[in-house]
C-alpha cells in the first residue's frame, strides 16, 4: 500500500490538483491545499510552478508531518479526497478514419511498418515516419495499414490531423478521443502530456499523427510505451526524429493502371483505352492525380487528356483538368471559397463567399468534393488541400480580381463574427462580458451555443487573423470578446489563447484605454491564469484594470482587481488575495444607482464574498470566513443558483470538517450533492462524497 505521507505521494497530490484537473472542484482543492501547506509549514509558502518546486514543497510538508500527527491526519484526509489524474476507468476504444477501397500496392512500405511494429522492444519507441509529397497517398497508406492491424491494437487507434492545430490542442484532441471529458483534461501542456502518457502506458494502441510539419510539433505527443506504435505522416523527413523511415513515392505503371481500374467501372476503362496511356503519363503515378483522372474518365463525355511537358506538376495538372470541367457557378465558388484556409467550410460559409443561396452552395460543394477539389471532413463540412487551395487563390486573383476577392473574404469574416456574437450571447445570456453587437444567429439553449463555438473555434481564429490582415480592427476585437464562453464554459484555452493574444495587441494599438481593451486583457489574464502562466496573467490583469479605470467603467475595474485576487489565491498568497478582494469591494461600492452595472451589483458582491471567505479560511480565520460564505450562500439560495449554492456549501462544509464538526458539515454536503445532480459536475460530486465519508467514518 502506498505511503500517502511520503515525499513522492505528497508531490503527486500537489501535481494532481495543480494542473487544472477536475475543473472548479480542482481549483478549489488547489487553493485549499495552499492553505493546508501554510498551516503545516507555519508560514506562507509560494505555490509551486515546476516539478522541482513541487518536490521542495513536498519535502517541507513531509518533514513537518513527521513531527505533528495531528497535521498528518489533516493532510491524509485531504489527500484521500483528491482523485489522481490518469486513474480514469472506462476509456474508449477509438478508431481511425476510413481507408479508401481503391488502395493499391505499397507492399514494400507495408512490410517496413510490419517490421517496426513487431520488432523486439529495446527501449526505443516504436516509431515510423511515412514521408511523401502532397498527393502521394502517405496518409492513405497509414490508414490502410492501421485498419489491417486492429487485432494487434485492441485498445484502439488514435488519429490526429495536425494541419491547423498546435501540440496542446492535439493533446486535448487525443485525450477526448480516449473518452475523457473536458473537465478531466489538464489545461497546461505538461499536465496533458503526463496524462496522455499515463493513459497509454499499458494500452496496445496505434497512434497516427498526420500532416506533421516539424519535430517540435509532435515531440509532446510521442511516448516510449512498449505497446504503442506511432506513425508520423509528413511531406519530408524530420531530422532528429529517430524513426523508421518509410518513403512514399509514385506508383509503378502497373499499379497506377490498377488503381484507375478499381475506381472506374470496367466499361469506362475499356472505352478509354485510346486516352488511358496519356492519362497515366500525365498523372506520373501520383495517387491524387490518378484518382481525379479516373473520376473524369467516368463522366458521360470523357475528355481527352491534354498534352503537358513531362516536368509539369501532376497534382497541379490534375486540379487544372478537374477545374476546366466545372460549371461556371461551381468554378466561381471554388475560387472564392478558397481565398483563405478555412479549417471547416460548410454550405453557409461557402454561400457567403460566393454571395449565393445556401442550398445552391451545398450542391456545388458536393460537386467539388466529387471532383476532388475539396475534401469531406464531416457531414456537410469540407476543406481544401493546401496545393488545391493555392490554385484556387491564383485563379481568383486572375479571374475575379482584387475587389471581388476582398468582398468575398469580408462576407465570410462577417458571417463568423455574427455567428460568434450570437453564440456568445446565447451561451451567457446574463453576462455583461459578451458583445452586444447585433447578430442574426439564435440558438435553442446555452449548450447548443457553446457547442457551436467549439465546433467553429478554429475558423473563428482564422477569421480574426483575416480581420487583422484587412485592418478591420472592430471585427477582430468583437471576435476576441465572443470567445469568452469558449474559455469559460468549454475550457478550450489552447484554441483561445493565440486569438486573445492577437486581440489584446490590436486593442492596445487601436483601442487603448477603452472598455474593449479592458475586456480583452481580462480574458487573456483569465486564460493565462488557468494555464498556470501566473506572471503573464498578472500583467494582463493589471492592464485590464488600467484600461477599465481609464474608460470610467467601474464594474470592469472592480472585476479586474477581483481577478488579480483570484490569481493570488492560486499562488497561495492569501494575504495579498484578501487585500485585492477588499480593494475590489471598495471599487464596487462606488457604483451608484444610475451607473452601468448597478443591476447585477448584488450578485457581484456575493461572488466576491465567497472569494473573501476563501482567502480568510486559508489564513486561519474560520469565523470571519464563515460569515462571508454564509452571506454568499444566502444570496445564491435566494436566487436559486444551484451551482454557486453548491460550491459555497462545499466551502462551508470543508471549514466545519477542519474544525472537527462533522455533524454540522454533513447536511451541507448532502444539500450540495442534491443540487449538483443535474449540473453535470461529476468530479465535484465525487469530492463531496469523499467529504461525506469523512463525516460518517470515525477517525
Amino acid at each position: 500500500m502506498m505511503d500517502l505521507l511520503s515525499v513522492g505521494a505528497i508531490s503527486g497530490v500537489l501535481a494532481g490538483v495543480g494542473t487544472g484537473f477536475l475543473g472548479e472542484a480542482g481549483k478549489s482543492a488547489w487553493v485549499y491545499a495552499g492553505g493546508l501547506v501554510r498551516r503545516i509549514a507555519g508560514r506562507e509558502v509560494a505555490a509551486p510552478t515546476t516539478p522541482g518546486e513541487r518536490d521542495d514543497v513536498a519535502r517541507l510538508v513531509h518533514q513537518r508531518l513527521r513531527e505533528d500527527p495531528q497535521l498528518a491526519d489533516a493532510w491524509l484526509s485531504f489527500a484521500r479526497s483528491v482523485p489522481v489524474p490518469g486513474a480514469i476507468r472506462g476509456l474508449l476504444r477509438p478508431s481511425l478514419p476510413p481507408s479508401p477501397r481503391y488502395f493499391t500496392d505499397r507492399e514494400k512500405a507495408m512490410k517496413k511498418l510490419d517490421k517496426e511494429a513487431t520488432r523486439t522492444y529495446d527501449g526505443r519507441p516504436r516509431l515510423a515516419l511515412l514521408h511523401g509529397l502532397e498527393g502521394m497517398g502517405s496518409s492513405t497508406l497509414a490508414l490502410h495499414w492501421g485498419w489491417r492491424q486492429t487485432a494487434r491494437y485492441p485498445d484502439g487507434q488514435l488519429y490526429v490531423d495536425l494541419r491547423d492545430v498546435g501540440p496542446e490542442a492535439a493533446l486535448g484532441n487525443l485525450l477526448r478521443q480516449l473518452g475523457l471529458r473536458d473537465e478531466e483534461i489538464p489545461h497546461d501542456a505538461q499536465g496533458r502530456v503526463d496524462l496522455l502518457r499515463r493513459c497509454l502506458a499499458d494500452r496496445r494502441v496505434l497512434l497516427v499523427l498526420d500532416h506533421v510539419r516539424s519535430l517540435a510539433q509532435i515531440e509532446p505527443l510521442l511516448t516510449s510505451a512498449p505497446t504503442v506504435f506511432t506513425i508520423v505522416v509528413a511531406q519530408r523527413p524530420l531530422v532528429g526524429l529517430g524513426a523508421q523511415s518509410v518513403p512514399v513515392g509514385p506508383l509503378g505503371k502497373g499499379d497506377a493502371r490498377l488503381m484507375v481500374e478499381r475506381i472506374a467501372d470496367e466499361s469506362v476503362v475499356s472505352a478509354s483505352r485510346g486516352v488511358l496511356p496519356a492519362v497515366l503519363d500525365r498523372c506520373a503515378g501520383i495517387p491524387y492525380a490518378l484518382h481525379a483522372a479516373a473520376l473524369r474518365l467516368s463522366l458521360p463525355e470523357r475528355p481527352e487528356a491534354p498534352a503537358v511537358p513531362a516536368s509539369d506538376d501532376p497534382v497541379r495538372a490534375a486540379v487544372e483538368d478537374s477545374y476546366r470541367l466545372l460549371t461556371p457557378a461551381a468554378a466561381r465558388l471554388f475560387r472564392l471559397a478558397g481565398l483563405r484556409q478555412w479549417p471547416a467550410l460548410d454550405a453557409a460559409t461557402a454561400a457567403r463567399a460566393a454571395d449565393i443561396e445556401e442550398s445552391e452552395a451545398a450542391g456545388l460543394l458536393e460537386h467539388l468534393a466529387e471532383a476532388l477539389l475539396v475534401e469531406r471532413t464531416g457531414i456537410g463540412r469540407y476543406r481544401y488541400r493546401p496545393s488545391v487551395r493555392a490554385h484556387a487563390e491564383r485563379l481568383a486573383a486572375e479571374t475575379d480580381r482584387i475587389p471581388a476577392c476582398s468582398a468575398a473574404v469580408t462576407r465570410v469574416v462577417e458571417r463568423y463574427r455574427d455567428l460568434a456574437v450570437g453564440a456568445a450571447r446565447a451561451a451567457l445570456p446574463e453576462s455583461w462580458r459578451v458583445p452586444s453587437a447585433p447578430s442574426s444567429f439564435t440558438f435553442p439553449d446555452h449548450g447548443a451555443a457553446v457547442a457551436a463555438l467549439v465546433a467553429e473555434a478554429p475558423s473563428l481564429v482564422e477569421a480574426m487573423r483575416t480581420a487583422e490582415e484587412f485592418h478591420d480592427w472592430d471585427t477582430a476585437a468583437l471576435l476576441g470578446q465572443a470567445l469568452w464562453p469558449l474559455q469559460l464554459k468549454a475550457g478550450h484555452l489552447d484554441v483561445a489563447l493565440p486569438a486573445l493574444e492577437t486581440a489584446a495587441r490590436i486593442a492596445d494599438e487601436h483601442f487603448p484605454g477603452t472598455r474593449t481593451a479592458g475586456a480583452l486583457h481580462f480574458q487573456l489574464a483569465h486564460c493565462l491564469m488557468e494555464l498556470g502562466r501566473w506572471d503573464e496573467a498578472e500583467g494582463e490583469a493589471r492592464a485590464a484594470a488600467r484600461d477599465e479605470r481609464a474608460a470610467g467603467h467601474v464594474r470592469g475595474h472592480a472585476s479586474a482587481v477581483e481577478m488579480l485576487g483570484i490569481l493570488r489565491l492560486r499562488q497561495w498568497r492569501f494575504d495579498d488575495a484578501y487585500a485585492c478582494f477588499e480593494e475590489a469591494h471598495s471599487v464596487y461600492n462606488t457604483i451608484g444607482p444610475a451607473d452601468v452595472g448597478h443591476g447585477d451589483l448584488p450578485r457581484a458582491l456575493a461572488l466576491l464574498d465567497r472569494h473573501r471567505g476563501h482567502a480568510l479560511g486559508q489564513l486561519g480565520r474560520p469565523q470571519a470566513a464563515e460569515e462571508y460564505l454564509q452571506r454568499a450562500l444566502d444570496f445564491f439560495r435566494g436566487r436559486h443558483e444551484a451551482y454557486n449554492t453548491a460550491r459555497t456549501l462545499t466551502d462551508l462544509a470543508t471549514f466545519r470538517l477542519d474544525a472537527g464538526e462533522p455533524r454540522a458539515a454533513l447536511p451541507l454536503i448532502d444539500e450540495a450533492i442534491g443540487l449538483l445532480g443535474a449540473e453535470n459536475a461529476d468530479h465535484h460530486v465525487r469530492r463531496l462524497r469523499e467529504l461525506r465519508e469523512r463525516c460518517v467514518t470515525p477517525e
